[in-house]
């Protein structure tokens, strides 16, 4: 079984983050500088909420505000998901497809130490398919 440990330990536990009193602008810039689809949203090491793509397109555009005027905690989710370091990533799959999230913050004593996205765990759960395929295979021939 493959853990979100494993996956932090390739990407690394980098987090980009943004305060909730940063404006929508700001976390955009933030996004497009990072290349990525969300920041977390954090009050020195508090985890607050996530902002994302999502949340820009759904709660800001379609509604009318204006990303320069708008601040971050009042679009961010605030209801998260995460999960520790050592939930098996098929747990983790399960858990965006129901919850419909790209992304979730991993947490460990109360202190975030990563992120990780669908894109993540989808590549990894590849990777070990066609490891155990490999061995299988192997297996077979010898």
């Amino acid at each position: 079984m493959i853990y979100v440990h494993s996956i932090l330990k390739q990407k690394g536990a980098s987090v980009f983050s943004v305060t909730p009193d940063k404006t929508v602008y700001e976390a955009l810039e933030m996004l497009a500088l990072k290349d990525v689809g969300a920041v977390l949203v954090m009050e020195g090491e508090k985890l607050l909420g996530i902002f994302s793509e999502r949340d820009y397109a759904r709660k800001l555009i379609l509604k009318g505000f204006h990303s320069k005027d708008t601040l971050v905690k009042e679009l961010m989710t605030k209801d998260l998901i995460v999960v520790s370091p050592n939930s098996n990533i098929i747990d983790c799959m399960s858990l965006m497809t129901e919850k419909r999230t790209r992304h979730l913050p991993v947490i460990e004593n109360n202190k975030v130490v990563g992120i990780i996205t669908i894109g993540d765990v989808v590549n990894t759960f590849i990777k070990f398919q066609g490891e155990t395929i490999k061995s299988l295979e192997d297996y077979i021939h010898s």
